[in-house]
């Protein structure tokens, strides 16, 4: 009987260890899959705009700059994913960091391109560059909800890994920390004031 008491608590002790790292492990596999999905929804994104641009491009000959500044930041964008076809973004912070700015390049570049658009009825009023920006500001929004998942995963992560016992875990088989995406300022808009006369 004295025996099958020791086996039991020989047992608790070694299941409990790996309880915690196979918890660690599906945490940090639950972040990296996130990120890829953030990465899944920039690639949408970045499909979208040369069909944008092309389709502003007759409406707006007068802003050539803009356009070639969202194509330009586009194709950065483009190409550093493209760079990452064997590295894992989860892992290394300066690779996240370098999508970030790629990214929110990108962002300041749509932006300005929306503002020179507003000022163009004739193009605001094609149903082809509506149904466009309506595909973008659609795409922006699941890149933003993409994000605040991902970012999820990390805050989910970093609590598994830093708190006891999950952190001596985490510390004897070197779990690193993730790290979370930014959100674009420039894509952060003011809200809306409403006034009513008095």
């Amino acid at each position: 009987m004295g025996w099958v008491v020791f086996l039991s608590v020989c047992l608790v002790i070694i299941m409990i260890p790996v309880m915690l790292y196979n918890n660690l492990i599906r945490l940090r596999n639950q972040g990296r899959n996130a990120l890829q999905q953030v990465t899944v929804q920039l690639q949408r994104r970045h499909e979208l705009i040369p069909n944008l641009v092309e389709t502003a491009r007759a409406y707006l000959q007068h802003e050539r700059e803009t356009l070639e500044a969202v194509t330009r930041a586009r194709q950065q964008a483009v190409d550093f994913q493209k760079s990452l076809a064997h590295q894992s973004l989860a892992d290394s912070p300066q690779l996240l960091q370098g999508l970030e700015k790629v990214e929110h390049a990108l962002t300041a570049s749509l932006a300005q391109f929306r503002l020179v658009a507003e000022n163009y009825p004739e193009l605001k009023a094609d149903s082809v560059m509506q149904q466009l920006m309506d595909e973008l500001v659609n795409t922006e929004n699941r890149v933003g909800f993409a994000r605040q998942a991902y970012n999820d995963q990390v805050m989910h992560y970093h609590n598994g890994r830093e708190t006891f016992p999950g952190n001596v875990i985490a510390n004897t088989f070197n779990f690193l920390p993730l790290q979370t995406l930014a959100v674009d300022r420039v894509a952060v808009q003011q809200p809306v004031q409403v006034q009513f006369p008095r």
